[in-house]
């Protein structure tokens, strides 16, 4: 296969899905890392079409939800702190 048509395994994307607010979702910077994008190249493709992601395609995470998926994963190491809350995207808003 030539480079960027690598498969990615099942269960590496499996692991990336979380459930929030009753939805299982993919953090945007998990999405961006699965389309070989950087989160913030994501994120502006997403603002240039928003109207194509609802909220039940996508949703941004509210403080109180980020800190807690910070405590239970991990997610940044300390120092390393974004300056805006994720997006989440739901099933529909990572196939679009």
């Amino acid at each position: 296969m030539g480079k960027g048509t690598e498969l990615i395994p099942q269960e590496v994307i499996e692991n990336k899905i979380l459930l929030i607010r009753g939805r299982k979702v993919m953090l945007d910077k998990d999405l961006a890392v699965l389309y070989g994008v950087t989160t913030s190249n994501l994120n502006k493709a997403v603002k240039r079409k928003v109207k194509r992601f609802p909220d039940d395609f996508m949703f941004q995470l509210n403080k109180e939800e980020y800190d807690s998926l910070r405590f239970q994963f991990g997610i940044l190491k300390r120092g390393r702190h974004s300056k805006y809350l994720p997006h989440v995207f739901t099933e529909n808003g990572v196939a679009m």
